[in-house]
């Protein structure tokens, strides 16, 4: 399903060659690596590739499907791909522990989104102790993003439970009714799926825990952003738009659900409602959110790090000045 492979390139032949394509074509090529499903990641892209705004800002977009987040880190780390739209955590991760030299441009999710879900046998927090709990990789953004969640809850993720790895969303939610696992965050695009089965319970929704946390976002190489500063900017509007878009053209989106399996036209306006109120119009890298994500990392670098090392909101500062996005929703 819409999944690329690509062969391993240096990031240099990706600047030159992005240069060059643009100056003889008029687009420029660029490879966007995803992880995941849902949650207004994979969604996003192709509400954008149906409404054709990446030609619009000038863009050939290749997006390029990683089935977790530590193999997307991997890809940018690379050159394989030129910018990450999601798994901000594992990103930020690499970054710390000097693999990657990036800089987070824009968090279109600042919240955690995801639901956790449970065997139906589970009715606290609590009772997940010596249970067995399925995350896609050890680094991914939702083992990140499990552990917090378990320390918030007072359980101690190393001691109290058994991780285990297990696959992105899909294959987590395979494991969970088959009562391979007892818990597991879930896309809110999957939940549906999960409850219809009868097998389990929404635990919580972690949209609802009171805290910023910089889930979803563009990342690059801090190089492309100082050497194709104005391409970025587009690359931004372009984004900016595909939000709008989002929110504006629940029809194309519902499409975009039904291509992708979701047929059932409750839970889709559900989802929709819920993911189109979380994206945000201005996407703005926010200090509390980025150090948030830091606080959450387990490497021993990560402490003490500043979330001011890790984002640029200059390009988007610039764009929201210039009235860019008051244009966009029709206000100016």
């Amino acid at each position: 399903m819409r999944r690329w492979l690509i062969p391993v390139l240096g990031l240099a032949f990706f600047l030159v060659a992005s240069l060059a394509t643009e100056q003889a074509q008029g687009q420029t090529v660029h490879k966007l690596g995803y992880s995941g499903s849902g949650i207004g990641a994979d969604d996003l892209i192709q509400v954008m590739l149906k409404e054709k705004l990446w030609q619009k800002h000038g863009f050939d977009i290749t997006p390029v499907y990683f089935n977790s987040g530590s193999l997307l880190g991997q890809a940018l780390l690379a050159g394989e791909i030129q910018s990450s739209e999601s798994d901000v955590p594992t990103m930020l991760n690499l970054a710390v522990s000097g693999a990657l030299d990036i800089k987070l441009i824009a968090v279109t999710f600042n919240r955690l989104e995801h639901s956790f879900l449970v065997n139906k046998a589970i009715k606290t927090p609590e009772d997940l102790k010596g249970k067995k709990i399925a995350i896609s990789r050890f680094g991914s953004a939702s083992d990140v993003t499990t552990r917090l969640v378990l320390r918030f809850w007072k359980l101690n993720p190393e001691k109290d439970l058994a991780i285990l790895q297990s696959g992105n969303t899909p294959t987590r939610l395979a494991s969970l009714a088959a009562g391979h696992v007892d818990g597991a965050l879930i896309n809110p695009a999957y939940v549906h799926r999960v409850l219809a089965s009868g097998c389990c319970r929404v635990l919580a929704d972690l949209s609802d825990l009171p805290m910023d946390y910089a889930r979803t976002g563009q990342v690059v190489p801090a190089g492309l952003l100082r050497t194709h500063r104005q391409t970025l900017k587009r690359y931004l509007e372009a984004i900016i738009e595909g939000i709008h878009a989002y929110k504006t053209k629940p029809r194309v989106v519902l499409q975009v659900y039904a291509e992708q399996g979701l047929k059932d036209p409750e839970a889709a306006k559900q989802i929709y409602e819920r993911i189109s109120r979380s994206l945000r119009e201005y996407p703005v890298p926010e200090p509390q959110g980025v150090q948030a994500v830091l606080d959450s990392l387990s490497h021993p670098k990560a402490r003490g790090a500043k979330a001011a090392d890790f984002f640029d909101s200059s390009l988007l500062e610039e764009i929201k000045a210039s009235g860019f996005i008051d244009r966009v929703y029709g206000r100016k």
